[in-house]
């Protein structure tokens, strides 16, 4: 028997009687509850509740949608329900290293990572043999000081064409505008080394192996006006020696970004990230 599989989101300033109203909302539309996850931020009195259920297949998102807006309305939520069984349209940008890209095609070659990526996007033409051979729409989108604002409207507007749900800067080296960072807030994640804010630009690993650091780490973060300073999705780290080299620093670098984007890729895909002011709270 075919079935609706859906996921629900919300949060609202705490107060009793939030999860038995919304459960029981559920149950009578005849949906069952596979996974429930909920956290309550003492500091701003929020409430956070993610829950992934199946229901009836006479009971779609659309018609089970407002069934629950008297409960959405009651308690002041502000609350999202997807139809969990629809990928997620992701675009990927890049320029020239192209680690943390390959390996997040993997991840959904694979089945891990569940996205259809519907275009590759870069400033440079490296990246195209391998939208070729995955068989992906490639777009050349060059920039400089003065066409930034026609490539971003490109890039804009290849993101309504497509459907784009989220854009993946999989080491894409050029900073967003301030107008385009606010258009995807919240559908667009960076990754970077988390030496910042020491060791900005050229070779940070090489800097980082001239200071002696004993820690290599990545972050992956929601894109902002802010440089690198979006609410944060995940983070990792690896443990280096004073024996390696420089380079050394840099292939464990490119290893811990690409699995640190792809979790946060796949915790935005799977609606467990929610926005707690400039943090996140992720029901992983």
């Amino acid at each position: 028997m075919h079935e609706t599989s859906l996921i629900l989101t919300l949060s609202c300033r705490d107060r009793p009687g939030i999860v038995a109203a919304v459960t029981r909302e559920l149950f009578e539309a005849g949906a069952n509850i596979a996974e429930s996850a909920q956290f309550w931020d003492r500091q701003s009195d929020r409430f956070f509740l993610r829950i992934a259920a199946t229901a009836p297949a006479h009971m779609p998102v659309e018609a089970l949608a407002p069934r629950l807006e008297p409960v959405f309305s009651q308690f002041g939520m502000e609350a999202r329900l997807v139809d969990a069984a629809r990928l997620p349209r992701v675009l990927l940008m890049v320029s020239r290293f192209d680690h943390a890209l390959q390996h997040l095609l993997y991840q959904v070659r694979t089945g891990w990572l569940k996205a259809e990526i519907v275009a590759i996007v870069s400033n440079h033409e490296d990246a195209r043999r391998i939208a070729d051979n995955e068989g992906l729409p490639f777009h050349h989108l060059p920039v400089t000081r003065e066409t930034k604002a026609a490539q971003e409207a490109a890039l804009l507007a290849l993101v309504e064409e497509t459907g784009t749900d989220l854009v993946v800067l999989a080491r894409y080296m050029q900073v967003l505008s301030d107008e385009l960072s606010r258009r995807l807030s919240g559908r667009a994640i960076n990754i970077h080394h988390s030496f910042l804010p020491s060791f900005k630009g050229a070779k940070p690993y090489h800097q980082a192996h001239e200071r002696g650091v004993k820690l290599i780490g990545a972050t992956a973060h929601y894109v902002t006006a802010d440089l690198d300073e979006g609410p944060i999705i995940e983070q990792d780290t690896e443990r280096v020696t004073h024996a390696m080299s420089a380079d050394d620093l840099v292939a464990i670098g490119r290893d811990v970004e690409s699995r640190v984007l792809a979790r946060a890729v796949k915790y935005h895909c799977e609606n467990r990230v929610m926005l707690n002011g400039h943090r996140t709270v992720v029901f992983a």
